[in-house]
């Protein structure tokens, strides 16, 4: 099937089907919830992960896939907007007493896609803000630790005889940490959502158990009896998942749906671990990222681009026809559809993010594909996780050197509560700032520099700040440089701050 030129004459002017009919050129988003890449296609051959590893056999893994922001909230505003959180104004969480939310003249991804003439669903964990700037034409219930649950809630959507292609947002709770859901079960389950020991499970799940002696402990983890109690239940909650992406796949084999689907898996950030969620270290950063494009000419291929989640709107948009792929916006007959913004044009934002511009761009022509030359530098923006949180960082992240401006350098780095309650944190805690977690002591985790430059090479797990090493002060003047460059292309108000200090 040809993926290009639908969008023309067969479209009203609202934006729907006319005739001829649409090719069914469907989505689905699967977006996990503090999810690493853990599982068995990315390295991990203790968690069993067989429907996942499947997804990456008929499409293609990306090695090198990076969220921006390691914050629930703020990384689904650029999820959906291809836009940063300093532009799009997302700068932490949605709910309870946070009250983040993003600028009202920011146009998101479902609302490209509704005026392309696309269905569109929202299934799960929603967590950002204003509806309007993300509405969803179909609201299905979770419930979100039973992706298997959510997925058959799903199928009447799936299967809905239209000849418009439809856009399934599918965002699950695990394999986050409990505490911030309504637990789903009529026990209190454990810190990572699972059943109690004997207790019933989540309908149509088969609970997976771990044997803490077993898992993998990352490098940025310290390795402790703690760590490893937690890792196996975090485990647990990613077969969950796991069996979620097959049944979601399997229901779309049986609509006859699935050679017609671009299928996305990627996470929010990584895991719920100091030293990963909230930071901007490797493993709050480095995430997984499955794309099965049943048009890509190779199957179950590793890319090693270094793509971010400011590029999955622009991408997704590719699929649809919706991106003109010379200017990597959205194209101008699906502008003038959408009706005029009564809201401000916001002061700090220098772009008219209306109209279709993004700060990523589309890696669609990379399925398939095992090359990501030209793709070669990401970069991270951060500000809140909530509102107690304040925190700004700048990233800018190459092949082999990565550099962190940790803009409020002077505060202790603060701690989300579900990260500060973490025994793995407390065990180590309660033994001293000079007490071992992961690739550095308690203290410096708290209490960093300004800069912080590492060569990932090297120094995987960022261990040593080179930052202040003379050696290495022409390649900080060259990272600082290229920071300034992309702060002033993506209008980030925090480029002030070079000015300052």
């Amino acid at each position: 099937m040809n993926r290009r030129g639908f969008l023309g004459a067969g479209l009203t002017a609202a934006g729907f089907a006319a005739e001829p009919p649409f090719p069914k050129r469907n989505i689905v988003l699967f977006v996990a919830d503090d999810h690493s890449p853990d599982m068995g296609c990315y390295g991990n051959n203790v968690i069993r992960t067989p429907n996942m590893d499947r997804l990456a056999r008929e499409g293609t893994r990306f090695s090198h896939a990076f969220c921006t922001t390691a914050s629930c909230s703020a990384s689904r505003s650029v999820i959906l907007t291809g836009l940063h959180n300093h532009a799009n104004g997302q700068y932490g969480h949605q709910h309870h007493y946070h009250k983040f939310s993003s600028f009202d003249n920011i146009v998101s991804l479902p609302v490209y896609l509704h005026h392309a003439g696309y269905r569109t669903a929202r299934c799960g964990k929603y967590h950002v803000a204003p509806e309007a700037v993300y509405p969803f034409g179909n609201m299905i219930a979770g419930p979100g630790r039973n992706p298997v649950q959510m997925a058959e809630n799903c199928r009447g959507f799936i299967e809905q005889n239209s000849d418009r292609p439809f856009f399934l947002y599918f965002c699950t709770d695990d394999p986050h940490r409990s505490g911030s859901f309504a637990d789903e079960l009529p026990h209190r389950p454990n810190r990572f959502g699972n059943p109690a020991p004997g207790a019933p499970g989540y309908r149509g799940v088969t609970e997976s158990s771990y044997d803490p002696r077993e898992v993998r402990v990352p490098g940025f983890l310290p390795d402790t009896p703690a760590a490893r109690a937690e890792l196996a239940q975090y485990y647990q909650s990613i077969s969950r998942i796991d069996q979620g992406v097959g049944r979601l796949t399997q229901i779309l084999r049986e609509s006859g749906k699935l050679d017609d689907t671009l299928f996305l898996y990627i996470s929010d950030h990584g895991i719920a671990m100091p030293n990963a969620k909230t930071t901007l270290y490797e493993g709050g950063m480095l995430s997984p990222c499955v794309m099965r494009d049943p048009y890509a000419a190779a199957r179950g291929v590793v890319n090693n681009a270094m793509i971010s989640w400011t590029d999955l709107t622009p991408t997704i948009l590719d699929f649809a026809g919706v991106l003109d792929r010379e200017t990597g916006t959205v194209k101008k007959e699906i502008l003038d559809r959408i009706p005029p913004n009564k809201a401000r044009s916001d002061p700090q934002t220098t772009q008219d993010v209306r109209r279709g511009g993004f700060h990523g761009r589309s890696f669609l022509s990379l399925a398939g594909q095992e090359s990501g030359q030209g793709w070669d530098a990401v970069y991270a923006s951060h500000t809140f996780h909530e509102i107690q949180m304040y925190y700004p960082m700048r990233v800018v992240r190459e092949r082999r050197y990565k550099l962190i401006w940790n803009i409020a350098h002077r505060l202790p780095f603060p701690f989300a509560s579900d990260l500060w309650a973490s025994p793995t944190w407390q065990a180590q805690y309660r033994q001293g700032m000079d007490a071992p977690y992961g690739p550095r002591a308690v203290r410096d985790y708290i209490y960093r520099a300004q800069f912080e430059l590492f060569d990932l090479e090297n120094d995987p797990f960022e261990r040593h700040n080179l930052a202040e090493n003379p050696k290495y002060a022409a390649l900080l003047g060259e990272m600082k440089d290229k920071l300034r460059a992309f702060q002033k292309r993506t209008a980030d108000p925090w480029i002030l701050k070079w000015e300052y200090e």
